[in-house]
């Protein structure tokens, strides 16, 4: 690999076309990144994980066929790149360990621990590197993802290139420019999918309890939402402008949507986000400096 320098920091140049990338953490939203990976093209040797747990780390292997290790440090040798997946609340302790090490390696670090700021992860890493933090969503399973981006000053094109093949491998990916809106890019698409499934169990729930057999409201609730989405994001057109083409006056969308707008809808939205906006501040707030 030959390695391009900038603030300090390695990153792939131009010619490295499938840099070494170390995961650590093996759960869903790492599983979700590696298999996006494989599928987009870069080989399984290039690929290698971290995982305390001997029967993940055996299905991790069994189902990529990547290289698995128990030790944080051995996983880290060589990577251009370090994915750090592990929760937030252990996410201290495995950098200040690995910190030797980012210091021998200069790698770029990317972050998809919720809460936790680029500064903090810089610091526990032993300070002069480049940083990444992102949000993606579960959608990411199914290569349907949505990630929020923000680098710190020490990252450079070629490194938010790369960042952008990681997380673009499972959906699409936004950059953020300002830092304190991650925990906005939290509440709206971390935490969104859990307010769709909400909305939809609520519409399946009203059906049923108006005498709809549960079987058929659960799938038309389902298939109703994934269609919508699909022309929100397939039409060009807003989701005001969608919203009023299927919005007859006087018919029965109109009845519904002026008793939602009444019983303020919009106002519980805001009251949600804003709660989980508070949430991942003071998640990044209790992480330990």
């Amino acid at each position: 690999m030959s390695p391009t320098h900038f603030s300090g920091t390695r990153v792939p140049g131009p010619g490295s076309r499938n840099p070494e990338i170390a995961f650590f953490g093996g759960g869903n939203m790492a599983r979700a990144l590696i298999g996006g990976l494989l599928r987009s093209g870069v080989p399984a040797a290039a690929l290698r994980v971290s995982e305390p747990r001997a029967e993940a780390r055996a299905e991790l292997a069994q189902a990529f066929a990547i290289a698995t290790h128990a030790d944080n440090a051995e996983a880290a040798r060589g990577a251009a790149l370090w994915v750090l997946a592990v929760k937030p609340q252990v996410l201290h302790a495995v950098c200040t360990a690995l910190a030797p090490r980012a210091q021998a390696e200069r790698p770029l670090v990317l972050s998809i621990a919720a809460g936790i700021r680029n500064d903090q992860i810089e610091r526990w890493l032993g300070g002069d590197l480049a940083v990444v933090r992102a949000m993606p969503n579960t959608p990411a399973l199914l290569g349907a993802g949505a990630a929020g981006l923000c680098a710190n000053a020490r990252v450079d094109g070629a490194g938010r290139a790369l960042v952008e093949r990681v997380l673009g491998a499972v959906g699409i990916t936004c950059w953020i420019e300002d830092e304190a809106q991650m925990d906005v890019v939290t509440a709206l698409s971390g935490s969104g999918p859990a307010y769709f499934f909400l909305l939809v169990e609520a519409l399946e729930q009203a059906a049923v309890a108006r005498g709809l057999p549960r079987e058929a409201a659960r799938a038309l609730a389902a298939q109703t939402c994934l269609g919508a989405g699909r022309m929100l994001l397939e039409s060009g057109a807003t989701a005001g402008e969608l919203r009023q083409r299927v919005t007859s006056p006087g018919g029965t969308t109109a009845a519904a949507l002026e008793r939602f707008g009444a019983g303020g809808f919009a106002a519980l939205i805001a009251a949600g986000l804003s709660a989980a906006v508070q949430r991942g501040a003071e998640l990044s707030a209790l992480a330990q400096d």
